[in-house]
């Protein structure tokens, strides 16, 4: 819309609410979890330091600088705080001493202009322009000339920029250092191999493998002696090895994640023309535009401001909101843009900033805990005190046995008589049982449990970068697949982000087709082309020869510059013929911007555009055919091909997905229909479909009545978007909301997973969010929720795996430990089991891909116990199936295996080599039992994940060497065809016994729940008495 100077025109009505009201307060955690419980944090995204301190404290922990390596480092983060905070209480003192200075020596200004130090190529030095623009030295900058001066040092033109081929950039980087700044270096391998070996329990049995060696050598000499204590060291030494590995890779997964997060994009001036670069190409002498929720890339000096506030609190930790003009024209790297637009000249870059010297001094750290993983070290914890117990009970029950001489060895020989065996004997027997004890510990407390977390999280991490998803934050990756509802924003997300005028109207008619410039009246085309070239922030830029004309800008900027091209806009000489006045930028609330500019003839125009029904309200009047004003254009905006097919599986799956958008009730309802989110208009009835201002206009309890049945809120403003996501949120559900603007902040911080646009999102908007769909496309998004579940599946999956391997190995070892004084597994074997089950089975079951069977379920639900009555089921049944069998091989093995006229030495080594072998096998088939917790066939997909193959292989592999060709090492012999096809038999067994286990019917109410009532019966009595 335009408007000439002096044309009446009233505003509208005290009463009429064209724009959205300020943005409320946060509002507090709905559901921070029970107080009393340190493990049941449902929301880690905004909790307190206390309560993350709370749970560390509680856990048992056997390594902590592992178990808590990809936490937040609590003591770390102080220190940060306070870095960043004396680094700006530096810069503020520096400032404050100079303008002190200035105002002493106001009297006398020197006017001359201070000696430019040469750099090379260009008459000005590094030192010289950060003197300027780190210290804001306004005088010094008039006496260069001001910023046209400064630009001619640097050989850049204001409007056009610089030459930006390779040759003047290696020139520019020589002389002025480029946008980087050093970043301390990574944990080496050899860190994380140290890390591994502060295991307590891995340090006793080293100690212990000391203490047996050396008592081995003395007794049976070197050539034999050294066995038992080298077998054990060598088993620590590969279980430190291969964790400090798996450990290691990881780190890097998180290291290139953190630099891909880093890695912003931006469009400067370079050659007349826009172009997109990384903020690491960007130069002194760039000319950069600057946009509502832009971060400020480098130092710089403003060229050209239109109502540009700049947020400093980033540098200055003062939430308070500086205004850009002439009279304080410097920019600060790493602040944001909060309101208006501007083009930027920069001056330092890298470790010549204030920011880049603030991050060159913090230590990025990536820690940060999620709610899984919280309640993982809960479980590990209760698993440890249970293991760590039975641990105990056997080191009693064994040591007692052993000085009461009721231990035998092979042979049938009392292996302690008091007064009679020697002390280096006693010793090393008691040696023996103390490090069976430790091992036990060791496969009972599940330290990898955690860890597999985070091993499943980098991997989907990694996965979902293919999928045009950025993890910001690792719990949104996981709270994704708890998700109930999404409210997505339509422009790009629902639909192409590819605007063009489809329909035009001028002159009292519609103008068809749209470009048709004949029935346009001069004095009316003039106008129309003044107002499209002068109010906008995109540009056309024009190559020589005029072919291929390059239009920039927001997808409306584009259509609105498109369509000025087809009626005969020539950009550039129209933006000549008159000077911009003042500029009124435009923002989600007040859904209109516009441009005052004089013409040549001293004459005032001034140009609005924005939504329809906001533009028309401030009109009086409109052009006709003789000359009067009308309403400009409409846009039509496709829906993106496959959003259909995506809205339907979210519905299918248990996420609603509502519509949250700035167009009108109308435009909002066709694309809701076309994509699915509506079944027809005939839906399209309050509260299904309601406009923003409705909604605002209600109170609290209102809007929680309503909430779940709305559809399609239009008209919306983004503080409407955070009163609905309170709104659903205090209803209980976990919302996940999409936001491109600077205004969207609020509710995408609010929201249990905030998702931003990668490429129309601000830079505001993106370090609120979570997670950062690159294609802004709804699909992507969906493809974050199917990830969201399959991390959650594979925990589970490798939960049921590993308790399964535990509550066997404890029960086997107890039983014959109290029965008969000895243990078949004893502890190279169980470190072996340990390795199978920690890191091999992590890697294994935690990288599964997600599958279309996550999205036949409903959400997981927050407070869903993490093993559900399926997999105790499971488990169950595979534990009580390996313990049997095994025990029973224990006790009748010989007669069983034809083994009564062996030697009895040899017996008893066969008997628990086949029970060995057969344990590891029957985990080795669980694991594929375990792929499929709900599921007959688990064998489907299993050829496409190479990693679980490989691993299964690798584990076959070994096994079979163990057995046959390390048999000193592992108190192992040989076994023959038929022994190893029994121990074949009882693995696979485990494959059909699954198969029946699926077909018992299993409670739909979780065990747990059964518990805590039961609790809370008996404490009622208590109370009343």
């Amino acid at each position: 819309m335009s408007y000439a100077n002096g044309s009446p025109h009233r505003l509208p009505p005290p009463d009429t609410d064209l724009e959205a009201g300020p943005p409320t307060a946060r509002s507090g955690d709905f559901d921070d979890g029970d107080v009393s419980d340190p493990f049941d944090i449902t929301r880690t995204k905004n909790a307190s330091i206390e309560r993350l301190r709370r749970w560390r404290q509680a856990a048992l922990v056997l390594n902590a600088s592992r178990r808590f390596r990809y936490t937040l480092d609590l003591k770390k983060q102080e220190e940060k705080t306070q870095i960043l905070r004396k680094i700006r209480a530096h810069a503020q003192a520096i400032r404050a001493a100079y303008l002190f200075k200035a105002a002493g020596d106001g009297q006398v200004i020197e006017t001359t202009k201070p000696p430019a130090a040469s750099a090379g190529e260009f008459p000005i030095g590094q030192e010289q322009l950060a003197s300027v623009s780190r210290e804001h030295d306004t005088v010094a900058l008039q006496q260069y000339g001001g910023v046209a001066g400064i630009s001619n040092l640097l050989k850049t033109n204001l409007e056009k920029g610089i030459h930006g081929d390779d040759a003047d950039l290696l020139k520019r980087r020589n002389a002025f250092g480029s946008n980087d700044y050093p970043r301390k270096k990574g944990r080496s391998f050899w860190m994380f191999m140290w890390d591994a070996c502060k295991d307590l329990t891995l340090i006793i049995l080293m100690v212990a493998a000391a203490a047996s060696l050396a008592l081995g050598i003395k007794s049976e000499g070197i050539e034999e002696g050294w066995y038992d204590g080298g077998s054990i060291a060598f088993a620590v030494i590969l279980v430190i090895v291969v964790t400090a590995i798996s450990d290691y890779k990881q780190s890097l997964q998180f290291r290139n994640l953190n630099e891909e997060k880093r890695n912003i994009h931006l469009e400067v001036i370079r050659g007349g023309r826009r172009i997109e670069i990384s903020i690491y190409e960007i130069v002194v002498g760039d000319v950069i535009p600057l946009n509502i929720g832009n971060q400020v890339p480098a130092d710089g000096i403003l060229i050209t401001g239109h109502s540009l506030a700049i947020d400093e609190s980033s540098m200055t930790g003062e939430s308070k909101i500086v205004h850009k003009d002439s009279k304080d024209p410097f920019l600060m790297s790493g602040c944001k843009v909060a309101d208006g637009s501007g083009t930027m000249l920069v001056t330092g870059v890298g470790v010549n900033t204030e920011w880049g010297l603030l991050m060159a001094s913090i230590s990025e750290d990536t820690g940060e805990e999620t709610p899984l993983q919280v309640r993982l070290n809960g479980v590990a914890t209760f698993i440890g005190i249970v293991g760590l117990s039975v641990a105990v009970v056997v080191l009693i029950v064994l040591l007692a046995r052993f000085f009461s001489g009721h231990t035998r060895d092979a042979s049938g020989n009392v292996q302690f008589k008091a007064g009679k065996t020697k002390v280096g004997d006693a010793i090393d027997g008691a040696i023996k049982i103390v490090t069976v004890a430790v091992t036990i510990v060791v496969v009972a407390v599940p330290e990898g449990l955690p860890l597999a977390v985070t091993l499943t999280l980098a991997y989907s991490m990694r996965k979902m970068m293919a999928d045009k998803a950025l993890v910001r934050r690792l719990s949104a990756c996981e709270t994704m697949g708890s998700a109930t509802t999404i409210c997505s924003d339509k422009t790009g997300t629902l639909t192409m982000n590819q605007m063009t005028v489809v329909e035009a109207y001028a002159g009292g008619k519609k103008n068809d087709p749209p470009g048709n410039k004949s029935e346009l009246s001069p004095k009316l085309h003039s106008l129309l082309i003044e107002g499209v070239a002068q109010n906008t922030n995109g540009s056309v830029y024009v190559p020589e020869g005029g072919n291929d004309v390059e239009v920039s800008g927001s997808p409306t900027e584009k259509a609105i510059l498109h369509w000025g091209l087809e009626i005969g806009m020539n950009f550039d000489s129209t933006r000549s013929e008159s000077s911009i006045i003042h500029v009124f930028p435009f923002n989600s609330e007040k859904k209109r911007g516009g441009v005052a500019v004089q013409t040549a003839d001293s004459e005032v125009h001034i140009h609005w555009k924005g939504a329809a029904e906001i533009v028309l309200a401030c009109c009086t009047r409109y052009i006709d055919a003789n000359d009067q004003l009308v309403d400009m254009d409409e846009e039509k905006d496709p829906c993106r091909p496959g959003v259909k097919d995506s809205v339907e599986l979210c519905q299918k799956s248990g996420v609603k997905v509502k519509m949250v958008t700035g167009d009108n009730v109308k435009t909002a309802k066709a694309i809701a229909v076309e994509c699915g989110i509506l079944n027809s208009l005939a839906e399209a009835t309050e509260p299904i479909i309601i406009e923003g201002k409705t909604f605002r206009a209600m109170t609290d309890a209102q809007r929680d009545e309503i909430a779940e049945a709305i559809s399609v809120m239009g008209r919306s403003s983004p503080n409407d978007k955070l009163l609905l996501v309170q709104a659903l949120r205090r209803k209980g559900h976990v919302v996940a909301v999409t936001g491109d603007g600077t205004n969207d902040a609020p509710a995408l911080h609010e929201a249990d997973i905030g998702l931003a646009m990668g490429i129309q999102g601000t830079e505001v908007a993106k370090e609120s969010s979570d997670i950062i769909i690159l294609d802004d496309n709804f699909a992507s998004v969906v493809k974050v929720v199917r990830w969201g579940r399959s991390v959650y599946a594979n925990i589970q999956k490798f939960i049921q795996f590993q308790l399964t391997v535990n509550v066997a190995a404890l029960v086997i070892n107890v039983v014959a430990a109290v029965s008969s004084g000895d243990v078949p597994l004893n502890a190279v074997q169980l470190l072996w089991v340990n390795l199978i089950m920690d890191t091999l089975g992590a890697l294994a079951l935690a990288t599964e891909p997600p599958t279309d069977h996550l999205m036949d379920r409903p959400p997981v639900g927050r407070r869903e116990p993490l093993i559900t009555n399926i997999m105790w089921r499971n488990l169950l049944i595979q534990a009580m199936y390996q313990v049997s069998v095994l025990l029973v091989l224990n006790f009748r093995g010989r007669s069983i295996l034809g083994l009564t006229h062996d030697k009895n030495d040899h017996a008893i080594k066969v008997k628990n080599t086949l029970i060995f072998n057969a344990f590891v096998l029957s985990q080795i088939f669980n694991e594929f039992n375990a792929r499929k917790p709900d599921e007959f066939n688990i064998f489907s997909g299993v050829t496409k994940n190479y990693l679980f193959m490989g691993i299964v292989g690798l584990t076959v592999v070994l096994q079979i060497i163990i057995i046959e060709f390390l048999g000193k090492f592992t108190s192992t012999v040989r076994l023959n065809w038929k022994q190893w096809l029994i121990s074949v038999i009882i693995g696979f067994i485990s494959w059909p016994l699954a198969v029946v286990g699926k077909l018992i019917p299993v409670p739909d109410t979780p065990i747990n729940n059964v518990f805590s009532r039961f609790r809370g019966r008996r404490k009622e009595p208590e109370a009343s008495q």
